[in-house]
């Protein structure tokens, strides 16, 4: 697939990119190579191949998520420069 001038630069405008002449014409040329590559695997017969959700197994590898003991908010805010309360305390940001 060839890809025009303006395909390029309508692809620049949704990446929010502002190209060069000599840029879209490089990128035009570059992003037709990719395409015309892609395009060969249409050409490929997957008739026997099931369809997979994912090419390797996975398996999760976290741990299941369990209630444990806790700090105390006098342990938890121990290093804490400023407190109010049970609460750490910092400067306002927004008014």
């Amino acid at each position: 697939m060839k890809l025009d001038r303006e395909q390029v630069l309508h692809i620049a405008e949704l990446a929010k990119l502002t190209l060069t002449e000599h840029e879209t014409e490089l990128f035009a040329e570059q992003l037709s190579a990719i395409l015309e590559y892609a395009e060969q695997l249409n050409e490929l017969d997957t008739e026997a191949i099931p369809p997979t959700a994912q090419a390797i197994y996975q398996r999760n590898v976290m741990r299941p998520d369990a209630a444990g003991p806790s700090l105390t908010p006098d342990e938890a805010l121990a290093n804490a420069p400023h407190r109010k309360d049970d609460y750490f305390q910092v400067r306002a940001i927004l008014e």
